[in-house]
């Protein structure tokens, strides 16, 4: 089963999450083979953390809770909350498959939270700047709660052109930047 996990920051947390580093890239290398994607979000700024993205591929919802509350930054009061859903991978693929790399140009998180009950969740656009795409679903898959998207994009503008917004109760738009070691 397929998850998306987004730690959000707690304000002021910058300095406890430098210092736990090495913590948190140690835990996730213990999930290597199951994320599909990972990274930090940033501010405005473009260098300030402001959250953790994890899309991992675990076998139940107990085990994705687990991986999401043992993690260190977690464990030490780093996060104020976690948005945690299944997900589909629409795009079959990791972000280390990607076409585009790692390096070259701006990325962005693209969140599409509370969609209109009478739609369906929206198939991918054709984009080949798309890293990774899938729909937000309840614990048990059947009910759609929204839309994330990993998008490569010459701004947050464009970023969030990939969701259609009337289907959205809010679209979120993050910097975002490959993460880990691998």
């Amino acid at each position: 089963m397929e998850f998306f996990c987004y730690h959000r920051d707690r304000p002021g947390s910058l300095a406890l999450r430098e210092q736990l580093q090495e913590e948190h890239w140690s835990y996730m290398d213990l999930f290597a083979e199951q994320l599909i994607a990972r990274g930090p979000t940033f501010a405005a700024d473009g260098e300030t953390p402001t959250g953790s993205v994890h899309i991992v591929d675990l076998p139940d919802p107990a085990a994705v809770r687990a991986f999401a509350f043992d993690e260190p930054n977690y464990q030490a009061g780093a996060y104020r909350d976690v948005l945690l859903r299944r997900w589909r991978n629409m795009l079959g693929r990791t972000m280390w498959d990607f076409s585009g790399g790692a390096e070259e140009g701006n990325r962005y998180l693209v969140l599409g939270l509370g969609p209109d009950r009478t739609a369906a969740p929206a198939e991918p656009p054709e984009n080949d700047e798309l890293i990774a795409y899938g729909p937000l679903l309840s614990d048990d898959g059947t009910a759609w709660l929204g839309t994330a998207a990993l998008v490569r994009a010459p701004d947050a503008a464009t970023a969030r052109t990939v969701l259609e917004p009337a289907v959205y109760a809010d679209v979120e738009v993050h910097d975002w930047e490959f993460g880990g070691r691998r």
